[in-house]
């Protein structure tokens, strides 16, 4: 998962109230301030007497030539290391991306921000982005975390749907107000996963719940920020779920609470670049799949031939995490 650190040097309350609000991940201060922003609130601080002390667990290192791309690596094992260089053409960040070094890459506006995660589609997994303008840190702040993470999202074709009686469901009450088009991904497998839309339309049985998604049965996984899977029945308040639009934008959010019930269960069964695919839902009006357009299609309204999103991928995982290796789930 992408890490947003906001350098407050110098000492700004402002800026630093700006950086809490918008969601960043930690704040660089100089020493004597970590104890002030505490007071601001709960956050991780990057100081010489912070939660992450500079000079121990963070460094500075200038690049001054190509042969120190060994030493950052070997720094980097141990510790968080923020690149400096008068010239980034003497060591492009792509070398450290393409081997999987973590480092944070100090940037100045938007745009920057935006190139450094982007690097080789996988991008950098943590900035620190030093500003003096505070419109300019909300605004950014706002837009990297609006696209926290992006989804290569296929169209399925429904083949079958069918009652498979009664079960355990989950339904995850997140801590944000989703829009039309928008859900989460879930399903049987973890490298097929079916956009469940949120329960925000309205609908003449309950009233709508725009936090909401019900997600499917308790055994089925879900999307978690980093690129990683959990099982529903896992998920629980304080979590952290992805929510994921019809156009493959992802969001991180906070789970609130989650709600296991016994309630009747159905599976829907797809195909999607020639393999069939499936998950099990609650056999309910208000449970909806997302279509190509952005629309949402109740499951008990579905039928051979509907067209809807998924997430489907080739390998498998282990505890979460995607693997190259020969996993066969169905």
């Amino acid at each position: 998962m992408r890490k947003i650190w906001v350098k407050a040097d110098p000492w700004d309350k402002d800026l630093v109230v700006a950086a809490i609000e918008g969601g960043a991940d930690g704040i660089m201060v100089n020493r004597g301030c970590s104890a002030k922003v505490k007071e601001l609130g709960i956050i991780k601080t990057i100081a010489e007497d912070g939660d992450l002390i500079l000079g121990e667990d963070v460094i500075y290192f200038n690049i001054q030539s190509s042969e120190d791309e060994d030493k950052i690596i070997r720094l980097s094992q141990n510790r968080m290391v923020i690149l400096q260089s008068d010239d980034w053409t003497i060591i492009p960040l792509e070398n450290l991306v393409a081997q999987g070094v973590d480092v944070i890459a100090p940037v100045t506006s938007l745009q920057e921000a935006r190139t450094a995660f982007g690097i080789l589609e996988k991008g950098v997994r943590q900035i620190l982005f030093h500003t003096t303008n505070i419109r300019e840190l909300k605004h950014a702040l706002t837009q990297l975390r609006l696209n926290d993470d992006y989804i290569d999202l296929k169209v399925a074709e429904v083949t079958d749907i069918i009652s498979v009686g009664m079960g355990d469901r989950v339904c995850v009450d997140t801590c944000t107000t989703m829009l039309p088009g928008q859900g989460m991904l879930a399903g049987n497998t973890s490298n097929a996963l079916f956009l469940v839309h949120s329960e925000c339309l309205s609908n003449p049985y309950v009233a709508p719940r725009p936090f909401r998604v019900n997600a499917g049965a308790v055994h089925g996984y879900t999307r978690t920020p980093g690129g990683k899977t959990c099982y529903l029945s896992e998920c629980g308040s304080g979590d952290q779920v992805l929510l994921t639009d019809f156009q493959g934008n992802s969001i991180i959010s906070v789970v609130g609470r989650v709600k296991i019930e016994k309630r009747p269960l159905l599976m829907v069964k797809a195909i999607v670049d020639e393999k069939n695919i499936n998950t099990i839902l609650q056999n309910a009006e208000t449970v909806r799949l997302v279509t190509p357009e952005g629309g949402a299609t109740s499951v008990v309204n579905l039928k051979a031939g509907d067209r809807i999103l998924v997430a489907a991928e080739d390998g498998g995982r282990h505890f979460g995490h995607k693997i190259d290796e020969t996993i066969i789930e169905k």
